[in-house]
């Protein structure tokens, strides 16, 4: 069935949709090997699953901002292609599940027809920037953040320099100094800051931090820069990125992380190493144009859709349920909805206008229930949701005379539960319900969670202090380490038997002082022993806490060895019981069931195909040129190089690892030789000139020629070796998944 893509699509995104389609035919028909699909298919957002034959879908949602009839779209295509569900991740992304492979592409471009990407939601690339939630209308927000965000997600998206890197890359920028999107957890956090000049101006600039990042070894991110103006942030992002995808690990995945590299060069270094790619940058100042009026500051009352020439009432600061019983004195006596106005609803920047926020419990969504939503947004609110970093959604620009309409709609869709953001609305990962590589069931102890604080505590939809996120495994899709009480699928044994387990973590997040913390691994218990740990800790903290005490100061003040001991008991396995052997969400005894990967191994000629994906890149570079983008010329010539000369080194059995150590070794192990007439040195020098000069026309043909006459040169030389040496050995390919 061909593939109908409409007219308002971009040509880039239309060639992305059919390059998938093609793809996916090559495939099935086995013209193509396993790995080199799955890395393909990952960069535009399709997603092997727990489950066979089916993909998840990834949702690139820049800093979580859509739309109405955006999220209408999504939800008739969860219809049409998945199951109706509309899962919202710790991302700001939404993801569909159970997607046949083959109808991707078109789900793709009816996706585009509404203004909405796959490419570089999964994979090595830049994943989706996310941004604070509440920007544009946060109280704290020394300006809106919000054009940054969507400026950073528009440079980097189809960039050469992060096609193809050793891990991916993740971005983040908050509204205020309070870090609400964990900036200080991303490979790039950055915070606003406004300095004041000696002449009285203003100037606008982020406090930059590095290197941050979670997974099985979690790191938090160091400071670059206490202040860096405005127009030097994308290029200063873009200087990182290059030194990350030259000097980074590609080998061991598990220490490919940027975090990685700035923890073996030191902060130093990787600085002077970025300051060395400015001669190569796109552009040396980038200037957010928008970004000069807060973009929620330009006539708010226009994008307010129920009545958009009235001005809003006024209104005292924070909302009183005695203005909204006087609306509908019977039906807004309840004390839930009193919580709610408390938890969920907040006055914003522009006086007289406040924003709602929706728990959603697990982070799913019903398409039936999204589309209501949408009817709401519409009636009520400005048309501009925002998906949360606590898989929530946020609506804005409601007048406090409609919150009592508001309220009723959300309450009818199972929208309105009071305590978003609090200790009682858990974030976490879909786990073993879908993903591959989750050890144990997130969805089952989440749900076990709330359903015991909300009887036992339920006071707790008022606790902003203490953060509890799940992931199903160490991996960290769901924020366990930098949660005040995390906790993360495992297992156990016990002699014979194995048991599903929670590895218990605590005082992460955010103490008294605005810290960001990465949380200890104090103890791992039986996973049905999840809702007696939380009790405890809870029980623990309500006695002996100072007042107003931080739970993660709390934690610092007892000591790690404390809560060892408070829950030392809970780990014993001498008290297991049947049930403690069955998962939650089940009714079969527990067994591990970890994915090494997507697919089966795969015989291949890895050093053909490592030629095939040169002249892919070639390519990108002539048509760059064609289009005169010289400086994304350059870095795809640049990558010719990089991916010919590891094909020619791995002909010669010579391990390969960053890009960086590919031009040594191929500079010192080819020198001399007539098929490359190099002297050692030269090749070396040829390759790195990429960031010695201007990206200029002259420079970027000269470049493209020449890693086209060196792509030549190895394929020649490696045909002339067959014919002495016969067919090269085929070998054996399996790849873990990609996270």
């Amino acid at each position: 069935m061909s593939i109908q893509i409409s007219d308002k699509v971009s040509a880039a995104a239309r060639r992305d949709i059919l390059d998938l389609d093609q793809k996916i035919n090559s495939f099935q028909s086995g013209s193509i090997a396993d790995e080199a699909f799955r890395k393909f298919r990952l960069t535009r957002g399709v997603y092997g699953q727990r489950q066979p034959g089916v993909q998840m879908i990834r949702i690139k949602l820049p800093h979580g901002r859509i739309t109405a009839d955006q999220l209408i779209r999504i939800a008739d295509l969860s219809d049409k292609y998945a199951t109706g569900n509309l899962h919202a991740t710790t991302r700001q992304d939404i993801q569909l599940h159970f997607v046949k492979l083959a109808d991707s592409p078109r789900l793709w471009a009816e996706l585009e027809d509404a203004g909405i990407t796959l490419k570089e939601a999964c994979g090595n690339t830049v994943r989706n920037v996310t941004g604070s939630a509440r920007a544009g209308v946060d109280p704290d927000e020394p300006f809106d953040i919000t054009p940054y965000a969507y400026a950073i997600f528009d440079y980097f998206l189809r960039n050469p320099i992060c096609q193809d890197m050793g891990r991916k890359f993740k971005i983040s920028v908050s509204s205020s100094e309070k870090d609400s999107a964990y900036g200080y957890m991303h490979d790039v956090g950055l915070v606003p800051r406004i300095r004041q000049n000696d002449d009285g101006t203003e100037t606008r600039g982020f406090k930059v931090m590095l290197g941050g990042g979670l997974g099985a070894q979690p790191f938090p991110a160091q400071t670059a820069f206490e202040f860096l103006d405005e127009e030097r942030v994308i290029p200063f992002i873009e200087g990182v990125i290059r030194v990350f995808d030259r000097y980074g690990e590609r080998q061991k995945r598990h220490k490919a992380r940027m975090k990685y590299l700035l923890n073996d060069i030191g902060l130093d270094e990787l600085l002077r190493r970025v300051e060395d790619e400015t001669p190569a940058l796109k552009t040396k100042q980038f200037s957010v144009m928008s970004a000069t009026t807060d973009v929620t500051d330009v006539d708010e009352q226009s994008t307010v859709s129920n009545d958009p020439h009235s001005t809003p009432s006024t209104s005292p600061v924070g909302v009183h349920s005695s203005l909204i019983t006087h609306q509908h004195p019977l039906r807004h006596s309840s004390l839930k909805y009193d919580a709610w106005l408390k938890t969920n609803v907040f006055e914003q920047k522009q006086s007289g206008w406040y924003a709602v926020q929706l728990r959603v419990l697990l982070g799913d969504m019903h398409s039936d229930t999204a589309r209501a939503l949408a009817q709401v947004v519409k009636q009520y609110a400005a048309d501009d949701i925002r998906v949360t970093v606590n898989q929530g959604y946020l609506l804005r620009f409601v007048r406090p005379e409609h919150l009592p309409a508001v309220f009723d709609a959300l309450d009818a869709l199972g929208l309105a539960e009071p305590g978003f953001d609090t200790t009682a609305d858990i974030t976490t990962c879909p786990g073993t319900d879908t993903c591959n590589l989750a050890i144990s069931s997130s969805y089952g102890i989440t749900r076990a969670l709330e359903t015991m604080m909300r009887e036992e505590f339920p006071d707790i939809i008022y606790n902003n202090d203490i953060k509890i996120k799940i992931s199903g495994c160490m991996n960290g899709c769901g924020q366990h380490s930098v949660a005040n009480i995390g906790f993360h699928g495992s297992s156990l044994k016990n002699g014979a038997y194995v048991l599903p387990a929670l590895q218990v973590l605590l005082g992460g997040g955010f103490n008294g002082k605005g810290e960001g913390l990465i949380a200890d691994k104090v103890i791992k218990v039986p996973s049905k022993r999840g809702p007696d740990v939380l009790r405890s800790l809870l029980r623990d903290f309500e006695t002996n806490a100072f007042e107003d005490e931080y739970y993660s100061d709390y934690y610092a003040r007892q000591g790690k060895n404390y809560f060892y001991q408070l829950l030392k008991p809970l780990a014993d396995l001498k008290t297991l019981i049947d049930s403690d052997y069955i998962d939650w969400d089940h009714t079969e005894a527990y067994v591990t069931e970890v994915g090494v990967g997507e697919c089966a191994s795969v015989l291949i000629d890895l050093v053909a195909t490592t030629l095939t994906e040169a002249a892919e890149k070639l390519g990108w570079a002539n048509e760059a040129l064609a289009d005169s983008r010289w400086a994304d010329a350059l870095y795809h010539a640049y990558n010719v190089f990089i991916t010919s000369a590891k094909a020619g080194l791995m002909s010669r059995d010579v391990p390969t690892n960053t890009q960086h150590g590919i031009v040594n070794d191929f500079d010192r192990t080819f020198a001399g030789e007539a098929d490359f007439h190099t002297e050692e040195g030269e090749f070396k020098t040829l390759v790195f000139s990429i960031n010695k000069q201007e990206p200029s026309e002259a420079f970027a043909r000269r470049f493209v020629a020449q890693a086209a006459q060196f792509h030549q040169a190895v394929e020649t030389w490696r045909e002339t070796r067959i014919a002495l040496e016969g067919t090269p050995e085929l070998h054996e390919l399996v790849q873990a998944q990609d996270s």
